[in-house]
């Protein structure tokens, strides 16, 4: 099994989440820097990290998306590729058209840092089958643009084509219908704002996030 994590400027859970696939997937993982513009051969799964890409200016991952290595992360996706966004790498996947709506500053306008209870609403996708449906976990989030937003007809599509992976069981940032987390239509693509890869062993504090690579490992392995 092979994996590449993006490494942009600013990138600063890269490292964790290469760790989460290495250890609990036991892939072969590469950092592939954002200047890149082909990616890995053979890969079973592309990640992207949390953290603040080009120091978040302009707006929270729309410089990242126009890096060279996006256009292949994109072709991957559209061969079929799973990808997993994780935080900023969510607001990436929103701002490079690979998921609908867009992450805004968080009500209240504060950065939000703690852990958070999760409702699963979709466990039938390749990134939630190791999760049961209704299932409330436990994962941290780090953000100051999680606030997801799409218009109504946007969000009555994902809610009716089982497309929300995550919802937050209580407010947290402002998000359209308490949404943590989407899926592409293809279901290849995740992005959600919690962190799964700071939660795969006990003295982190909880391993509920070690289940989703667990999970994907039945799905791609």
């Amino acid at each position: 099994m092979r994996a590449a994590v993006i490494q942009f400027p600013g990138s600063n859970c890269d490292r964790d989440m290469a760790v989460a696939i290495r250890d609990v997937m036991g892939a072969d993982t590469s950092l592939v820097w954002h200047r890149a513009s082909e990616l890995p051969q053979g890969l079973d799964l592309i990640a992207i990290p949390g953290g603040f890409s080009y120091g978040d200016y302009l707006r929270s991952g729309a410089m990242a998306a126009r890096s060279p290595v996006m256009q292949a992360v994109v072709e991957a996706a559209g061969r079929g590729v799973p990808v997993l966004g994780v935080c900023n790498g969510f607001q990436i996947l929103t701002e490079a058209g690979l998921l609908p709506g867009a992450l805004m500053r968080n009500a209240g306008i504060r950065f939000v840092c703690r852990k958070v209870t999760l409702k699963v609403e979709n466990n039938q996708s390749i990134f939630t089958g190791g999760y049961d449906s209704g299932e409330e976990i436990s994962i941290p989030v780090a953000h100051h643009d999680g606030n997801y937003f799409a218009d109504d007809a946007t969000l009555n599509q994902l809610e009716g084509e089982g497309r929300v992976a995550f919802r937050y069981a209580e407010p947290v940032n402002g998000s359209s219908r308490n949404i943590a987390g989407i899926i592409n239509d293809a279901g290849n693509v995740l992005g959600m704002m919690p962190h799964p890869e700071r939660m795969i062993e006990a003295v982190h504090g909880g391993s509920d996030g070690r289940r989703l690579f667990e999970g994907l490992i039945r799905e791609i392995a």
